[in-house]
């Protein structure tokens, strides 16, 4: 006989499981990640190119890295007015400068919370901000594919070059992605879908499923009715032209890069974005890993490379640190007048 408390155990059980693979496994991913990177690092060239770096140029990078969030609170702003969410401009901006510093927490998890903020202090429907919310990153993913064919395209003899010199580790690459083990997963998983949703319909976690899915399309959806695609469209582009330019002036600011020129800079651009895909804490690991591979397609040394790769995402890190706070107290002082905000 099943007991109640055998029940709740096994919940709790589970829940556990749930959080470890979702919070643990991440952790242990940029850990890993940067235990391989920096095991073969010589400390003594990090700490010469700290002391030798430009920082005027690190600071000129972060300030242009402000302005992309505040192009993404505007753009976000133009998807929940299109959804009758009227949302000043100050408690998106928290919202945005508040969702990076949580993700060096756990992956993700600060999308979760800015959505629920904004819900919250709207008293809005969770799914439907959630939707504009997932719009929103479904924009940047599509921006990153164009970003990727044109680099692709543009810096193709630097990758022909690449795979000359290390016909092992290019042949390697293209095996994996020729590989019938990931397509046969793919095509695996979508029929596992399609049967769930075609003899489980009845089911509450299908039936719950589909009204989230419907829920999550009024988010979807609104972009293509909205008023101001223009000034949407436009806001994308300056959004992600602040995060290439905050990389490229980096490049200034260390003698090894400052002469590698803009197609360089646009590699690892496209590189790095692409890792922040990799469930990992503010992209620790990943980031570095396809940086240091950009960087050593253009004959820069493993160890330069690394250092790059450490002191540019240690200031952004920061930085992140530093908006995060000044959120989340701007976010405790508007709550003392959420009365009176909550539909301005």
């Amino acid at each position: 006989m099943i007991h109640f408390k055998d029940i709740v155990l096994e919940k709790k059980k589970s829940d556990i499981l749930r959080n470890i693979i979702k919070y643990g496994l991440p952790v242990a991913l940029s850990v890993c990640l940067c235990f391989y990177l920096y095991s073969k690092i010589d400390v003594n060239v990090i700490v010469e190119e700290i002391r030798h770096c430009d920082y005027v140029w690190i600071a000129i990078a972060l300030i242009v890295s402000i302005f992309s969030h505040i192009f993404r609170a505007m753009r976000w702003r133009i998807q929940l007015d299109a959804l009758d969410i009227r949302v000043p401009l100050p408690p998106l901006v928290w919202s945005i400068f508040g969702t990076y510093a949580v993700n060096l927490l756990a992956p993700r998890l600060g999308e979760l919370w800015r959505t629920g903020y904004i819900a919250k202090r709207q008293d809005a429907k969770f799914t439907t901000v959630f939707g504009s919310m997932v719009c929103d990153r479904l924009a940047d993913t599509a921006t990153v594919l164009l970003l990727t064919l044109v680099t692709f395209f543009i810096a193709r003899p630097a990758f022909v070059a690449f795979g000359e010199k290390y016909p092992e580790t290019y042949q390697g690459m293209l095996n994996m992605l020729h590989s019938p083990w990931l397509w046969g997963l793919a095509v695996l998983s979508i029929a596992l879908v399609v049967w769930l949703f075609t003899t489980k319909s009845t089911h509450k976690w299908v039936v719950g499923v589909r009204q989230a899915v419907r829920n999550l399309w009024n988010g979807f959806a609104v972009v293509a009715t909205m008023p101001h695609k223009g000034k949407w469209l436009l806001l994308t582009a300056c959004v992600w032209g602040c995060y290439f330019f905050q990389l490229y002036l980096a490049y200034f600011a260390f003698s090894f890069t400052a002469d590698l020129g803009i197609i360089c800079a646009l590699v690892a651009f496209v590189l790095s974005s692409i890792s922040m895909g990799i469930p990992s804490n503010g992209g620790l690991g990943p980031w570095h890993l396809a940086i240091i591979f950009a960087l050593g397609i253009y004959g820069v040394e493993y160890n330069r490379a690394a250092a790059f790769a450490t002191i540019v995402w240690g200031s952004q890190t920061c930085m992140l640190v530093i908006l995060g706070l000044y959120a989340f107290i701007s976010i405790a002082l508007d709550k003392k007048n959420a009365p009176r905000n909550l539909k301005q």
